[in-house]
Parts: C-alpha cells; structure tokens; sequence
C-alpha cells in the first residue's frame, strides 16, 4: 500500500478548523511513546475571554488542567485535579486539544501502580483521546493545525492537551464523532490484533470470557464479519441482553447453571480451538476445559488479579497451551503497513455501523475520581468518558 493513512484519511474527511495560534513552538518534550499527555495552551480561550488580565493570559499560556494522581491507589481516591505545565510539541510531535477521552480499564490498573508500564509520579492518567491539533513540532508533514485525530499511548491523555508523535495520530473523518472517534485505536485495534494473534480461519469456533467488555464486545463483532465463530460468555444475565443489543449472538451467562453444556451445545460437533480470558483464577481453568485438543488459551488480563488456574490435566492430556497477549507489545512488532490496514477496516467498520462504540457517560476533568469509580461498576452500557471542559 503505497499511499499513506493521512493521504487516504483527508479524502474522505473535512478536518474541522480551529483558529491557529500565531506562537512559535521550538521547545523540546520528552517522547514516551507514539502518543503522549500533555497539557492546554489558551489562545483558543484568550479570543473568548477579552477581560482576561494579562496575568490569567500568561498563566493559560504556561500550565493546563489535567486529572493527576500524586500516590498509586485507588482511582476513586487519588485521582484529582491540578494544574501542570502546558507541554510544546518537539520534533516530529503534534500537540493536541483534547475533546474527549475514555477510561480503559488499563487506565485504572496504571493509576494502581499494578500495570506493566509504571510512571514517574505526578502523574497524568490517560492513554487515549480525540482532539484537534493545535500545534506543529519542527520537520511534521502530512498534518495541519485544526485537524481532528484520535492518539493512543501510554499515558497522560487526561488533560486539556497532550502530545502525540505525528506519525501514531489517526486523522478522524466528519462522520465519525468524537465519543467514538476517541475510543477507536486502543481496544478495537487490540481486539483486531488479537484476532490475528488467534490464527484462526473462517468457520473456526472460539470462546472467550467477558465479552460484554470493550475488548469481547469488539472481537464479536470484528470477528463475526470474518466468518469466524464466538461464542461469548459474560458473568450477568443481564449482559446477554446487552450483547443482543448490539446485535452480538452466541451470548450465554456463566451465571446460569450448566452454560457449560450450552457452550457444548452451541458448538456442536466442531472443535472450540482457542479461548480468549482477561479475567484469570479459575475462569481460566474452566476455558480450558472447553477447549478441543491442541487448543490454545490466549490470557490477555487478569481482572481478578489472580493467577491463571487450570488444569495440568488438561495441559497434559489434551495437549493444550497457554500465550499471553499484550497490545502494547503485539502493536510495536506489527509491521506499518499491517497498521494501516487494520487502521483502515476499523474506521470502515465504525462509519459504516458494524462496529459499535457505545458511550454510557461523560465526565468533566475535574470529576475524573467519579468517572473512575463509574468505570469501575459492573453493568456498564458503554464506556465511560473525560471532557477537557
């Protein structure tokens, strides 16, 4: 594929213009990752404040809000708001006015300190976000000022603006808002990309846990356009209903007595080839046991926080095995090219309906403790979202 994502992106979108600010940006910030937090500028609220002193001018101009955490622990507990300093982009960087971000349950885990990448603390939540750009690092091509994108990353997307490397931001086209537009690279790309990491073929059956979560609702969906067999398993009677919603089958509560026998049943003669589980203890072992021979359980969490329990039975017998998956690792080995075309079919997806990204709320940075305990409740409809203001 020889032209490049922006160039295809600007075809088929009209970036929404935001007025452009006149300062000259050279100073250097530190790179984390493709995509990276930082913080407000305020020349887009100096034109709408003429009272302002100069005073509130120069302070808009040096630091921003942004949801912080100064210990490891609970969201609901540390999360709080501050003012930090409103980061330039450097070369190859873009900064970005964050619109709206979502709160992933990585997120949550970063902010515990029991996740596998540690910040230095203070620190800023967030790995993803949709925004506009405001402003250019020194040698960035293929990008202007006022262009809607989404970035993913490491962290530090909670705040008014953020960095991003230019080369890891997805321009967004008109038709796609910013609620899901914001939600479209972290666990949908690492749901496609466990899809592949599966290697699995039209016809094939799998099952995973949870999958009324993020991750499961968009490997049903992803995968069920491939032709390929989910059958998904979810800890509530009510998360069949929600699945059905959404159009997603296959949909059986582990609360029911013998949904095992239902997997059995619903699967009838063919093999269940690989099983998906982010939650690990025993719902690991009891995947497992579903599994056909040479089968493989794929562990990408673990929700409990505890360790995998399955049965040395069924690794011995049954020849079974265990991979880990871990987006972050997966997405730095994925070639650029397998990127843009990943890229492509969720954007494809999201415009067209078949994948849905719901929303169940929005939150103002300042509630971000609040947004946190929201994610953090079972039931949820759709994910839960940080606003800049």
């Amino acid at each position: 594929m020889r032209v490049g994502l922006h160039a295809v992106l600007r075809r088929c979108s009209r970036a929404s213009s935001l007025r452009a600010h006149a300062n000259n940006f050279t100073q250097q910030f530190r790179s984390l990752h493709p995509f990276l937090a930082a913080l407000p500028i305020a020349s887009r609220h100096l034109s709408q404040r003429s009272g302002a002193s100069q005073q509130e001018r120069a302070r808009q101009e040096t630091s921003m809000r942004a949801a912080i955490h100064t210990q490891f622990g609970d969201p609901a507990k540390v999360l709080e708001l501050g003012e930090r300093p409103t980061p330039q982009p450097g070369k190859g960087q873009v900064r970005v006015a964050m619109r709206r971000a979502p709160i992933h349950n990585h997120d949550l885990w970063t902010v515990r300190g029991n996740y596998g990448y540690k910040p230095e603390l203070p620190a800023i939540g967030g790995s993803e976000a949709a925004g506009v750009i405001d402003a250019l690092g020194e040698g960035v091509e293929g990008l202007q000022v006022g262009q809607r994108v989404v970035a993913a990353g490491v962290h530090e997307a909670w705040a008014e603006y953020f960095l991003a490397d230019a080369s890891g931001v997805v321009p967004l086209p008109d038709g796609l808002d910013d609620e899901r537009g914001c939600q479209l690279i972290a666990m949908p790309l690492s749901a496609l990309m466990l899809i592949e990491f599966l290697q699995v073929k039209q016809g094939d059956w799998i099952v995973q846990n949870t999958a009324n979560g993020a991750v499961g609702k968009t490997v049903a969906m992803l995968a069920a356009a491939r032709g390929i067999n989910v059958i998904n398993l979810v800890r509530r009677d009510a998360g069949v209903d929600e699945l059905k919603a959404l159009g997603i089958g296959n949909a059986i509560s582990t609360a029911q007595a013998g949904w095992q026998d239902k997997v059995r049943a619903l699967a009838g003669d063919a093999p269940i080839v690989r099983a998906i589980d982010p939650v690990a203890g025993n719902a690991a072992g009891e995947l497992m046991a579903l599994l056909a021979e040479g089968g493989e359980l794929i562990s990408f969490g673990s929700m409990t926080g505890e360790p995998l329990q399955i049965s040395s039975g069924d690794v011995i017998f049954k020849q079974a095995t265990v991979r880990g998956f871990w987006g972050s690792k997966v997405m730095q080995a994925t070639k650029a090219e397998d990127k843009r075309r990943m890229i492509g079919e969720l954007l494809t997806a999201a415009l067209d309906g078949s994948l849905a990204l719901p929303v169940e709320a929005v939150f103002d940075l300042h509630d971000a403790a609040k947004a946190a305990a929201a994610s953090d409740k079972p039931g949820r409809s759709g994910k839960i979202l940080l606003r800049a203001g």
